[in-house]
């Protein structure tokens, strides 16, 4: 959805600030497109530190699941598992997960915090802003920007469901996409670790579906 943060500058951000906000825009784009050449060649390329961190076996997975790939053959992947005809192997979408319908509660929700956060949809985009690539995205603009709402917004939009939705992508049957939920749902995990206690103590409250 490419959506642009309310008018204010970005501050300088520590390495890990940074790093998240990477992890959140890698993850948007491959869930909302296959790679192409460029992409999967980077990936391809990526040298993952051999530590016992519970990120680092999922990217050395997704790395070595991009070395033996083709844009080709991901694309069509892509389109089985995460669009289909009329729906793919996963439904990536929060008001799918927590009310068992499209275009439900849960997008109402979303819409109303974005807009009081200054977050505007990108009007060339076509999927709804609840699909869980553009939650992503918005994460990434929200540690960018500084927003004291990141943390409130991921317990909120992303942590009732995100995880739950990227195992579901880990049983696919394409080793990269498999494994691109298990990076996901490593990173998520991790996510929700990391900002639990702080949206706990925010006075911020945003709409709950």
């Amino acid at each position: 959805m490419s959506e642009s943060v309310m008018h204010q500058a970005a501050p300088d951000l520590d390495e890990l600030q940074a790093l998240r906000a990477d992890v959140y825009r890698l993850l948007a784009r491959l869930l909302r497109e296959p790679p192409d050449e460029d992409l999967l060649a980077w990936l391809a390329d990526l040298e993952v530190e051999d530590d016992a961190s519970p990120l680092a076996a999922p990217w050395r997975q997704l790395v070595e699941a991009a070395r033996h790939s083709r844009p080709q053959t991901l694309a069509k992947e892509h389109f089985r598992h995460l669009v289909g005809v009329i729906q793919g192997d996963v439904t990536p979408y929060a008001s799918w997960y927590r009310n068992g319908e499209l275009m439900d509660q849960a997008l109402v929700a979303l819409r109303h915090d974005l807009k009081a956060l200054g977050i505007e949809r990108d009007e060339r985009v076509r999927d709804p802003e609840d699909h869980l690539a553009a939650l992503c995205e918005t994460m990434a603009l929200l540690i960018e920007s500084g927003s004291p709402a990141e943390a409130r917004f991921f317990m909120t939009h992303l942590s009732p469901w995100a995880a739950i939705c990227l195992a579901d992508l880990t049983r696919v049957e394409s080793v990269f996409y498999s494994g691109l939920g298990r990076l996901g749902r490593a990173f998520i995990d991790r996510e929700e670790a990391l900002l639990a206690g702080e949206a706990a103590q925010d006075p911020i409250r945003l709409v709950e579906p």
